[in-house]
């Protein structure tokens, strides 16, 4: 399926004026009005707030709305381009938070400045970790975005332990989520368990890092990650903290050699680095996930070359080929389940949940609508059929509630009745037209 062609300046016309702005949420068109709205009715909401910090998630738009955080040090594959070039890509995360998690999400660009106004060009965590800390009684939530490794471990960790609601890096975990459930589904099609499997990673960066991290959460136990300059072997003296967690006793000195005989391969990193040659020495059945952009580790043509007439699953980072790892599919619904039942933190039980029921979504037919949108797929459970599509509305009540539930389990969120909720977020989502 071919990309239609966009221009560049239908691009640029598209994001005149900016993709965002505000929707207010109570009528404002009479006298009694604008005395409820503000003076003198909004004192009695002050009151309340300070009388009672939590009522602040009932009379203000807290619980519903989640900061978009980036200082600009990575954006996309474009790199550090500071914090003004980053303003779009927030936005169309805000977008994407209200459309598919109809969550309220605002932009919120982080220059990085001394006194005077000059940048350091760097990240400073520290700063970044006090403005957010100052600026989150407004928010539900927080979402990190695009600010570079490794700082971004730092501000997140600290954030996290810090504030009493969710943070999470986007970058880090959104397609370690997406990942593990495709993961769980070649698995199921490969008849192996993932405690079985010999999965190789390469880019060692928040990606990378952040998808071993999950694999192991959830069973794998063989896993080498390479960065760039090979393995991460427990011999290597150069690892920084993210990397020694995961050094791997291994004798395999380039990523090629990595690969011989494993199951998985796991791309985050650059494009073009592996071969048809490095594809076919991998274990029968193999999947290959290739989620460099916009051009992938190896293309998925080269990879039907090589293991032509022999069963495999191909997974990539864009929109025009089957099993799309995208981090839409993760995002939205983590907020949305966190942020129903007043979750304090995103953890690993409410990350491995997503997981599990994106990947059983993709195990169930789906619906003639979204069929509709893919003419030239087969969107049933197979290798060409391992992730859903972004447009499925069922991930708006299946994830969400998976998330919330695991929230509420693991002791992340107060006790809530998850049957009533899950009927709330069916009514929700038939209301947004689900």
């Amino acid at each position: 399926m071919a990309t239609p062609a966009i221009s560049r300046e239908e691009i640029l016309a598209f994001h005149l004026n900016g993709k965002v702005g505000l929707r207010l949420t109570k009528p404002l068109r009479t006298q009694r009005d604008l005395c409820l709205a503000y003076t003198p009715g909004v004192a009695q909401a002050v009151k309340a707030v300070a009388a009672d910090p939590d009522s602040a998630f009932a009379y203000t738009a807290r619980a519903n709305l989640v900061a978009v955080v980036s200082d600009g040090t990575a954006i996309l594959g474009l790199g550090d381009l500071g914090a003004l070039a980053s303003i779009p890509v927030m936005e169309g995360k805000a977008v994407l938070f209200k459309a598919f998690g109809d969550v309220d999400a605002w932009p919120v660009p982080l220059a990085r400045c001394r006194a005077g106004g000059a940048d350091t060009g760097r990240t400073d965590p520290q700063r970044i970790i006090d403005v957010v800390a100052a600026l989150a009684p407004m928010y539900g939530g927080i979402n990190l975005e695009d600010i570079a490794a490794p700082a971004c471990f730092e501000i997140e960790d600290r954030l996290d332990a810090m504030l009493d609601i969710p943070v999470f890096h986007d970058d880090q975990w959104g397609t370690a989520v997406i990942t593990l459930a495709g993961l769980m589904n070649y698995a199921l099609l490969s008849d192996r368990r993932l405690a079985d499997l010999r999965v190789v990673i390469n880019g060692a960066g928040a990606a990378g890092i952040r998808i071993a991290d999950m694999c192991k959460a959830a069973g794998v136990r063989d896993l080498v990650m390479c960065d760039t300059k090979g393995p991460l072997a427990e011999s290597r003296t150069d690892l920084n903290d993210h990397k020694r967690r995961h050094a791997a006793k291994t004798n395999a000195r380039t990523l090629a050699e990595a690969l011989r005989g494993a199951h998985v391969f796991i791309g985050v990193s650059a494009a073009n680095v592996l071969s048809g040659a490095d594809v076919a020495a991998m274990a029968h059945f193999p999947a290959i996930f290739a989620m460099s952009n916009p051009d992938p580790e190896i293309d998925p043509a080269a990879v039907a070359i090589a293991l032509a007439g022999k069963p495999y699953v191909m997974a990539t980072g864009r929109s025009d080929y089957p099993n799309q790892i995208n981090n839409v599919l993760g995002f939205p619904f983590l907020f949305r389940g966190a942020l129903d039942v007043r979750a304090r933190t995103i953890n690993t039980a409410m990350k491995v949940a997503a997981s599990e029921a994106l990947a059983a979504l993709a195990r169930q037919p789906a619906p003639e609508a979204v069929r509709a949108l893919y003419p030239s797929e087969r969107l049933e459970f197979s290798p060409g059929y391992i992730i859903p599509k972004p447009f499925d509305r069922r991930l708006f009540v299946d994830i969400s509630h998976a998330v919330a539930s695991a929230a509420v389990t693991s002791g992340a969120a107060p006790a809530h009745d998850l049957v009533a909720l899950r009927a709330a977020l069916e009514a929700r989502n038939a209301a947004r037209g689900g």
